[in-house]
């Protein structure tokens, strides 16, 4: 069991990480109006795999997600998709590569509460350089990968082994 334990670790250590990003919309000021949520996103990629997460007063505003048209006139009567959970904290996620279009109903779009993110595929992986010389051995490329990963996992086996004794 506990080989199986190590053996577990070992391989959760070596697999790349995937990571998503969080954005909380509008920063420290929520989603609320009078911000200006096209310069709040500039600047900032948007990946298929990240989230937006709203935070508002809840008996108030609501989240939308509406088409370009909508968007543009500020118009909630039909929206795409109604991402208001009740409680003020709702997470959208950034699943579909493509523009999408975030509002506020009742009234709240006409105050600035409306939201463009184009959400793209994340960018591949680093492409490593080729060896040479100068850059080191290839023992030294992989440490990182194999001797640090495996040195955990004895570590875990040694702790494991020390607590049955």
């Amino acid at each position: 069991m506990m080989v199986v334990a190590a053996v577990a670790f070992a391989l959760v250590v070596m697999v790349p990480q995937a990571d998503a990003t969080r954005f909380i919309v509008g920063a420290n000021m929520g989603w609320t109006s009078n911000v200006n949520y096209t310069i709040w996103a500039q600047g900032k990629h948007f990946y298929n795999g990240d989230w937006l997460f709203f935070v508002y007063d809840r008996n108030q505003m609501n989240v939308l997600e509406v088409n370009k048209t909508d968007y543009e006139s500020c118009n909630s009567d039909h929206p795409l998709h109604n991402w208001t959970t009740g409680a003020g904290r709702d997470v959208v996620p950034l699943n579909v590569t493509r523009h999408s279009y975030f509002i506020s109903g009742k009234g709240f779009c006409y105050g600035g509460m409306k939201l463009a993110v184009r959400v793209e595929n994340p960018p591949p992986p680093p492409i490593s350089s080729p060896l040479n010389e100068k850059s080191g051995s290839p023992s030294s490329l992989y440490r990182g990968q194999i001797v640090l990963p495996a040195v955990l996992a004895i570590g875990a086996l040694w702790y494991a082994f020390a607590r049955v004794w």
